[in-house]
């Protein structure tokens, strides 16, 4: 009690402002501070951050220090600090708050009396939200350690430039940079390129040798654009008779190894055409379930 007192009066503190766990602190400190003759700070004690269950917040809940948010979670320190901010404070109904919005509103009126909850899925969300407007170069930079870890094929000095291409198709997809680094990943896959269960389940015999017959207009192609893509791969499935998502399926499984990805034409552009090709033959000459090996 006494530290805490002589440290804020040594520093000219005028405001104090933590959690109402110190209300009972406040009248022993007053009682120092008018024995002292100092000044009164003003005091102000806000509620605390409960877990989703609604007990005290603790590592039962997930609670750990900020760095573990960023270094373990893959989050982004301005959705951190946006969703921390409007757990205890809100102004209107907005959600979305950035830094500087923040410090020009915020007001100790705008602070809830009630416990608020720790919601991880509203976390994420937001996290989502920030991914999506982030500059694709710092966000390429923010995710290249992880990728390295996904895709040993991934080298930083050569491929970035690729992975900040493909940002723009990629950032929608994900809630995470984890999540992000794993949907990246397969644009630096090595050949042969390794199927994920759905992938492999997928590429029956049929898929592969439909895979066969879609070589040959794809090589082709002399318009490796997604416009150029999408045409030619529209007509093949016309003239099949087939809706394009029967084509697309087989084909994303065998660029990518998933089943989900950006948009197939996005896919093939990002690739690009002697890789998208060589992945291709690939997978049509493979036999069922020998890619997974």
């Amino acid at each position: 009690m006494l530290a805490a007192v002589v440290d804020d009066h040594d520093m000219g503190v005028s405001h104090v402002i933590r959690g109402d766990d110190h209300l009972n602190n406040a009248f022993r400190q007053l009682a120092i501070i008018r024995a002292m003759d100092w000044p009164e700070p003003t005091y102000a004690h806000v509620p605390m951050i409960h877990g989703s269950d609604g007990g005290k917040l603790s590592k039962r809940h997930g609670a750990t220090g900020v760095d573990a948010y960023r270094d373990e979670l893959g989050l982004l320190p301005e959705a951190v600090f946006n969703y921390l901010l409007r757990l205890g404070w809100g102004h209107g109904d907005r959600e979305i708050l950035s830094r500087d919005e923040a410090v020009a509103l915020f007001d100790l009126a705008g602070v809830g009396k009630s416990p608020s909850r720790f919601d991880t899925k509203k976390l994420l969300n937001l996290n989502a939200h920030y991914i999506r407007e982030a500059d694709p170069a710092r966000l390429a930079a923010l995710l290249a350690p992880r990728l390295a870890q996904v895709a040993p094929g991934f080298a930083p000095e050569r491929d970035l430039p690729k992975l900040v291409e493909a940002m723009p198709e990629l950032q929608p997809r994900a809630q995470d940079l984890d999540e992000l680094a794993r949907g990246a990943a397969f644009l630096f896959a090595r050949r042969p390129l390794a199927l994920d269960a759905k992938a492999e389940a997928l590429l029956t015999a049929g898929a592969r040798a439909l895979l066969a017959d879609l070589l040959k207009p794809l090589e082709a192609q002399k318009d490796w654009t997604s416009a150029g893509l999408e045409a030619t791969l529209k007509a093949e499935a016309e003239q099949r008779g087939l809706g394009l998502g029967k084509l697309a399926q087989p084909l994303r499984a065998a660029l990518t190894g998933q089943t989900t990805s950006p948009g197939i034409f996005d896919v093939l552009t990002l690739l690009g055409r002697d890789e998208a090709l060589a992945r291709t033959r690939d997978q049509a000459a493979a036999n069922p379930g020998a890619a997974a090996t």
